[in-house]
C-alpha cells in the first residue's frame, strides 16, 4: 500500500523532473555547441574553383574564381583562373581584363602571360601574341613553347 509519503514524492518528480537528475547526483549536461561553419575565404573558394576547373565546370569554375578576386583583389592567381574560365566560356574580352589584372598584380606571372598569348590567339590577334611570347621567353622557356606550338595552329595543354 502507497504511503501519503510515496504519493508525494511521485507527484514531486512527475512534476519536476529534473529534481531527479539531481537528486541522482547528475548534472544536466549542456549541448554541444554547433561548430560554426567555417568562413570562406579567397583562398578557400580558389581551390574550389580548380576542383570545378579540374572538372571543366567552367561555369562554376568561373564564379568560384570571381568570388575569390572580390574576397582578395590583390590575388594574381584569382585573376589569372578567372580569365581561363573566361576564356573557356569564349568571353574573350573579360578573359584579356582577367589576365591583365592579374599581369598589374604581378607583371612577370608566366602562366598569366601565356594564357593571354592563347586569348590573343583565339582573338585573331597575332601581333598581340607575339608580344606576350617575347614577354615570356626570358621568365618560362617552357610555357613559351607551349605559347609557340598555339600559334603555329597547335593543340593547347590547357
Amino acid at each position: 500500500m502507497k504511503t501519503l509519503g510515496n504519493i508525494i514524492g511521485l507527484a514531486i518528480a512527475l512534476l519536476l523532473p529534473g529534481t531527479i537528475v539531481r537528486a541522482s547526483g547528475s548534472a544536466p549536461v549542456p549541448e554541444p555547441r554547433r561548430a560554426a561553419p567555417a568562413a570562406r575565404t579567397a583562398e578557400s573558394v580558389y581551390n574550389n574553383g580548380l576542383a570545378l576547373k579540374g572538372a571543366s565546370n567552367w561555369a562554376d569554375a568561373e564564379t568560384a574564381f570571381r568570388e575569390a578576386t572580390t574576397l582578395k583583389p590583390d590575388f594574381p592567381e584569382a585573376w589569372s583562373e578567372l580569365g581561363h574560365a573566361l576564356r573557356k566560356r569564349g568571353r574573350f574580352e573579360d578573359s584579356v581584363s582577367a589576365y591583365q589584372e592579374a599581369l598589374r598584380l604581378r607583371p612577370n606571372f608566366p602562366q598569366a602571360i601565356e594564357y593571354l598569348g592563347e586569348t590573343y590567339v583565339d582573338m585573331g590577334q597575332r601581333p598581340e601574341a607575339e608580344r606576350m611570347l617575347d614577354r615570356l621567353r626570358p621568365l618560362d622557356p617552357t610555357l613559351a613553347a607551349q605559347l609557340a606550338q598555339v600559334m603555329r595552329g597547335g593543340a593547347s595543354e590547357y
